[in-house]
């Protein structure tokens, strides 16, 4: 184990948790405060910095350098490309999608985003597809790169710190800068997840307490499912054995389609196809006012509202980069930077916009038929009001509280083990007991989100991921020009180079030879 990676990052997590328990009104105080802070002073960046990764990759993948192999000038993709996507498919699938198919899509038609008139059906996807598509691929996919060509074109570790060594260099990277990126890159991850855990976990209570399998839910029922299918993913961190999570995945794939599939055949499936490309489109159309937005938009009143959505999403992606970028170059060995970018930003964006269309334009339809799938508002519950208003309702509930503990094991399982690689020197295969403990910090995370939330535990979780993420931002920025200063230098790219000089050189003197001739002739 790195203990200057481990040890600062454990007792950095353990201090906010014990902190966080021991003085919920303090610790409540001091984060709304730095939220604050926050929104008043780096909302611009986060915007700015979000948004110019978006478009570092799209020029990038567009560019010379997308030619460039992430392996061997001759090797070929370890995975091939439907396996490569089917995987993409996977880790565009989560917990996330789950609770917020729905409720985005019908909170910004019901709520109208800073500038939006009331009820647009248009707005409310674009805002929901802005939160899910291009930018948070776009995050995701930097760190992923940044891993992968270190890794597999230069041989360097799998380590954040190791994708800066063409920024900073080699020695600066293993010294005490680089174990810095290390442990912000574990903080980061553990509030990531643990934000995943917390909102899965409601989400089960709320099913649980919707089909009547509990009469009321709460924060006790939520610290329960925490600590039960924390059991079952620390088992197995504990036992090393990656087959039962590559089922796991795969049934989640299964399940995830499946209920899709449902709610577009026996919902108003006309309304969720329409919503489709009226969704992408006035996405596309209202893209450049929705990346810019913040704080001082509407004369200074939209602040409160980019917490609880804009900035709270840029700063849960930042928090899952670095578990979700290690997981994606570790599938995309042998394939180009142009093949990469395009896989990893198109494939699940393509995946999220459906699912929008699916759930959100569902949800929205029978909201104006008055089915009140909107209900009080209580976020938790909209999946489930959704599914009742459909043939064999307890069942489709059933599938959702399943796939919801699945997807809960899954993420927390394998981001516990890429917590464990950072901070073990960057082994492929870390010691479970290692993953098993940054597990278990993840756990007590999610715990510490639900109970300072008490009763919105979404606020809470809102503002202490923008807080614990924000460090991160500059971190994926760092990691673009990284990327961009080392692909410049890549043999593939400077023998090419060499050899147009040498074609410009020989076309040169030809011409002169030329000339000469022909001026003695």
């Amino acid at each position: 184990m790195d203990l200057k990676v481990a040890g600062p990052a454990l007792a950095a997590v353990i201090g906010i948790v014990i902190w966080g328990l021991a003085d919920q009104e303090g610790f409540a105080a001091v984060t709304g405060a730095a939220l604050g802070w926050i929104l008043d002073n780096l909302g611009w960046l986060f915007a700015t910095i979000a948004t110019a990764i978006v478009v570092f990759v799209i020029a990038l993948g567009f560019s010379r350098y997308g030619a460039i192999r992430l392996g061997g000038d001759e090797e070929r993709p370890e995975f091939s490309t439907p396996a490569w996507i089917a995987m993409m498919f996977a880790a565009g699938m989560g917990i996330g999608l789950l609770f917020y198919g729905a409720y985005e899509p019908l909170n910004h038609y019901r709520n109208a985003p800073p500038g939006v008139a009331g009820e647009d059906v248009s707005a409310a996807f674009a805002h929901a597809l802005l939160h899910w598509t291009l930018h948070p691929w776009s995050m995701y996919a930097i760190v992923g790169l940044a891993i992968a060509y270190g890794t597999f074109r230069l041989g360097r570790p799998q380590l954040i710190s190791a994708a800066f060594i063409p920024l900073i260099g080699a020695k600066r990277a293993a010294g005490p800068l680089g174990r810095t990126i290390d442990v912000l890159a574990v903080f980061s991850t553990v509030f990531g997840t643990a934000a995943s855990l917390a909102v899965g976990a409601t989400q089960i209570g709320a099913g649980m307490e919707f089909t009547g399998l509990v009469g009321s839910a709460g924060t006790g029922l939520f610290v329960t499912v925490v600590v039960v299918l924390g059991v079952a993913y620390l088992a197995s961190a504990m036992s090393g054995v990656g087959r039962g999570i590559r089922w796991l995945s795969n049934i989640n794939m299964v399940l995830a389609s499946v209920l899709a599939l449902f709610v577009l055949l026996l919902g108003p499936t006309v309304a969720a196809l329409d919503a489709l490309p009226m969704a992408v489109g006035s996405y596309l159309d209202q893209l450049p006012r929705m990346a810019f937005r913040t704080a001082a938009n509407q004369d200074g009143s939209a602040g409160e509202w980019l917490s609880s959505w804009t900035l709270f999403w840029w700063a849960w992606w930042i928090s899952w980069s670095p578990f979700v970028g290690m997981f994606l170059a570790r599938i995309s060995r042998g394939r180009t930077i142009r093949e990469f970018l395009a896989g990893v930003i198109l494939v699940p964006s393509v995946v999220s916009a459906a699912w929008f269309a699916i759930f959100g334009g569902s949800a929205i339809h029978l909201e104006r038929d008055g089915r009140g799938i909107w209900g009080d508002g209580t976020p938790e519950f909209i999946l489930f009001r959704l599914l009742d208003q459909l043939p064999f309702a307890a069942a489709a509930s059933g599938v959702a509280m399943v796939l919801l503990g699945t997807f809960f094991i899954t993420s927390a399982d394998s981001a516990s083990t890429v917590m464990a690689t950072m901070s073990q020197y960057g082994r492929t295969t870390p010691s479970p007991w290692l993953s098993a403990i940054w597990g278990t910090m993840t756990g007590l995370v999610a715990v510490l989100f639900l109970v300072t939330g008490g009763e919105d535990t979404l606020t809470a979780l809102q503002t202490i991921l923008i807080v614990a993420g924000s460090p991160f931002l500059l971190v994926a920025a760092g990691l673009a020009v990284s990327v961009a200063a080392g692909v410049a230098k890549d043999p593939l790219y400077l023998d090419e180079r060499e050899r147009r000089r040498f074609a410009l050189r020989l076309a040169r003197e030809r011409r002169i030879s030329r000339d000469e001739a022909a001026a003695l002739g």
